[in-house]
């Protein structure tokens, strides 16, 4: 596993490599696992995101900007971010995880590239983690009409789907994993009158359909 590529691809050298592996450590691998990181990491995300959408758009009212930054950093985000990294290929899964294809588990890449953040936030300081997002996200957000990706996933959709005349979509649970206290929801999506379906994963029923949402309205407009 040569991580030196991980660290040409984000744009920084970590001065301790422990940090990167304990970042890419799931926790069905080892008790050394990466969630503290991730927790770091979903903060300084935030406020790093929170920031530049502040001094991007200072016409964008608090409540567009909220969402703005909502939709950047959730989980459907995060993931398409950490394919760019072809960051599954570094991950340490267990051996279950490993069998059900857990590397290219969306929930599973989005807590990585949390926990990735971290890493760097605690190696580098926080100009450090600064730049490593914004290198990430900045390409990103400038393709994106602002105004659009204000608004919540499943807004967007349907009113992209009202204003061709479409029905709504329908939302399905298709499955629900784990304990009562850390469960893990999976909504099906589906427009039958374009032939779309999507799923989405999140850690509520609300949050996998808004996952779902932004994955079937990415097979609309790519």
């Amino acid at each position: 596993m040569d991580r030196d590529a991980l660290c040409r691809r984000l744009g920084y050298q970590f001065s301790s490599p422990p940090l990167l592996a304990r970042a890419l450590t799931h926790r069905s691998y080892s008790q050394a696992h990466n969630e503290r990181l991730e927790f770091l990491g979903d903060s300084v995300l935030n406020c790093v995101i929170a920031s530049h959408v502040y001094d991007a758009y200072p016409e964008l009212p608090e409540g567009n900007l909220s969402r703005l930054r909502s939709n950047l950093v959730n989980q459907q985000t995060l993931h398409t971010l950490a394919q760019q990294l072809n960051l599954g290929e570094f991950l340490l899964l267990g051996e279950g995880e490993r069998k059900s294809a857990g590397a290219s588990r969306p929930s599973i890449l989005a807590d990585a590239m949390e926990a990735l953040v971290g890493a760097v936030f605690v190696d580098g300081g926080f100009a450090a983690a600064q730049k490593v997002l914004l290198d990430l996200y900045v390409p990103l957000i400038a393709q994106t009409d602002a105004n659009a990706f204000g608004k919540d996933a499943k807004t967007q959709l349907q009113e992209y789907l009202q204003g061709k005349k479409l029905p709504l979509p329908q939302y399905s649970v298709t499955a629900i994993q784990g304990e009562a206290h850390a469960q893990l929801f999976r909504v099906e999506c589906k427009i039958p009158d374009l032939k779309i379906a999507a799923q989405g994963e999140g850690v509520s029923r609300r949050a996998a359909e808004q996952a779902a949402a932004e994955a079937a309205y990415r097979k609309i407009n790519p």
